[in-house]
């Protein structure tokens, strides 16, 4: 099998070597007069090089919607084996979502960080399904992933025909190689690997653990401002597109692993495919850094709705229903007055998948520790633990402002009921007694003030 060449030491670290903004129209060229000019299909390509189109959406998507990217290229990526299944298939990894595979289930789920593997473990290898719903071959549904690793991607380049991928490194960076060029994540960081893109990952810092959602036949994009006008949440510029970066050579028996249906086929070929010298277009991988979100918040009393701090949607044709949202619990200032300050008690229409990047959470005091997850599926009640509300309202209506430091969670919410895979119900990392956090809950409940007569007491 060939392999890759070494990761070099000079990925792109800083917004230097990226191409800033959200959906803009990029060209970029690592060499020189690679791009041709006037067209996108000239007869005879610059350097000799191949012009190859990828498309995100259909040729006949509204102009504002359509999304695709050229690449020029040393040669064209349609030049390989034909596809066989993976030898051996990887079961953990899901794209339909059927009483056959998985369970619906109404109970809070918590699971604990899950350990790393001590056996070589790529990326690929170390992606495992946790929930889901709908179906990629239908367009129309979405998948939750984690992944544990610890080496990187040789001699492959995998391939996600199903949907998008949103990676949330959580321990590790990943430096990913795209057919538009190199990012580097870290941990505090997400990146978006759109459907039919190849990348390879590597692990510059060894072991790596995250989450990751996956989307069927959409895309993400900036939510809505409305009320709050033309400024805050994620700002467009913020987003970074790699710059074009090619490898070229002869590597044989080199592995393009696609994800197809849920299942994973091969096919060889013997270059990279990740000789791109030039492309442009508005379909291509991009990081964006959390730490960059402008949060909103009340400023008087109450407790806004989680949804304000969207950073990427991805809607359906029902106005203001996401497939999928984005949400993010960064550091900031809890002011409200007479105000319970911890997200407050709920059941919700959408179904809710949680992850803690690094630090502690609000309204869990005990037991979400980064690395872990937890799911609150559809109309399923859920809420701050015991002692986060005893701490709560023992503080009185005298407590001052206070920031929140050294956090950063997250969470996935889609308007899907998600079904459960059963290696996430049975694995050893579930945490069986996690509804026990809110059985302490007491009653508070006094009548000593109330008046004959109240609470519908008949005459």
């Amino acid at each position: 099998m060939g392999t890759r060449p070494a990761v070099v030491a000079d990925f792109p670290s800083d917004e230097v070597g990226y191409l800033s903004g959200f959906r803009n129209t990029f060209s970029s060229e690592a060499i020189p007069g690679a791009l041709p000019q006037g067209q996108n299909s000239p007869l005879l390509c610059p350097y000799g090089l191949y012009a190859e189109q990828i498309s995100g959406t259909s040729f006949t998507s509204p102009r504002e919607l359509n999304q695709r990217t050229w690449f020029y290229r040393i040669k064209p990526s349609v030049t390989h084996e034909p596809f066989k299944a993976r030898v051996p298939a990887h079961s953990k990894l899901l794209s339909e979502f059927n009483q056959s595979n998985s369970s619906a289930t109404p109970t809070q789920l918590r699971w604990k960080p899950v350990e790393i593997p001590d056996s070589p473990t790529d990326f690929i290898d170390g992606l495992f399904t946790v929930c889901g719903a709908g179906s990629s071959s239908l367009r129309h549904g979405f998948a939750i992933h984690m992944y544990t690793a610890n080496k990187s991607m040789e001699g492959c380049a995998f391939c996600n025909a199903d949907g998008d991928f949103l990676v949330v490194p959580q321990k590790g960076r990943l430096w990913i190689t795209t057919e538009c060029g190199r990012l580097q994540v870290s941990p505090g960081e997400i990146v978006v690997l759109p459907q039919g893109f190849r990348f390879a990952v590597d692990l510059p810092d060894g072991p790596s653990r995250g989450y990751v959602a996956e989307i069927f036949g959409t895309h993400f994009q900036l939510p809505d401002l409305g009320p709050i006008g033309a400024n805050g949440l994620a700002a467009p510029r913020h987003f970074l597109a790699p710059r074009a970066w090619f490898e070229e050579g002869n590597h044989p028996g080199y592995n393009i692993i696609q994800k197809f249906g849920g299942e994973l086929f091969t096919a060889k070929q013997d270059f990279s495919p990740f000789n791109v010298v030039a492309w442009h277009g508005n379909y291509v991988p991009y990081k964006y850094d959390l730490n960059k979100f402008c949060p909103y918040n009340t400023v008087l009393f109450d407790h806004s709705d989680p949804s304000i701090n969207t950073v990427l949607t991805a809607p359906t044709e029902k106005h203001g229903v996401a497939l999928l949202d984005f949400v993010i619990f960064p550091p900031r200032w809890l002011v409200a007055e007479h105000t319970f300050r911890p997200p407050y008690y709920h059941r919700n229409c959408m179904s809710e998948y949680m992850g803690l990047i690094h630090g502690g959470y609000e309204a869990k005091a005990d037991g979400f520790l980064p690395g872990g997850a937890s799911l609150h599926i559809s109309m399923t009640p859920h809420g701050p633990d015991t002692k986060t509300y005893e701490a709560t309202i023992a503080q009185g209506n005298e407590a001052g402002p206070h920031k929140l430091t050294d956090t950063m969670a997250f969470m996935f919410e889609s308007c899907l009921i998600p079904r459960v895979c059963p290696w996430a119900l049975d694995s050893p990392a579930i945490d069986p007694d996690y509804y026990k956090c809110w059985i302490g809950l007491r009653s508070h409940f006094s009548a000593k003030d109330r008046n004959d007569g109240i609470c519908g007491k008949a005459e």
